[in-house]
């Protein structure tokens, strides 16, 4: 198969659809409702990111014949990542303070 260059994928677009978005986001989804379920910040959750977009820059270059070390691919699946764990940390705190502070969101004006 030949690759497709890309500015935001390296490999072709399904591979890096299946593993960035598909598992190393469905990954980064979870990671950022366990940050969130454990009242910690975004900086923890950047960081378990790095770690996770170094891991999927691995799955590209030992499934898919991907680059390893190139620094904009890996910054291209950080920032998907990042916004995948975003949504799920935000979703997720969100529904704690809803939970945790319901009464100040009574309905009278809020």
């Amino acid at each position: 198969m030949e690759k497709e260059y890309s500015l935001l994928w390296e490999v072709t677009f399904w591979e890096f659809l299946f593993v960035t978005v598909a598992l190393a986001g469905s990954a980064a989804y979870m990671t950022g409702r366990a940050i969130a379920r454990s009242w910690q910040g975004l900086p923890v959750l950047a960081i378990y990111m790095v770690l996770l977009a170094a891991a999927t820059r691995f799955i590209h270059f030992a499934l898919f014949e991907g680059s390893l070390l190139t620094i904009h691919y890996y910054i291209v699946d950080l920032i998907v990542l990042l916004l995948i764990a975003f949504a799920g940390f935000r979703f997720t705190r969100g529904k704690q303070m809803a939970r945790q502070y319901g009464f100040l969101l009574d309905g009278k004006g809020a």
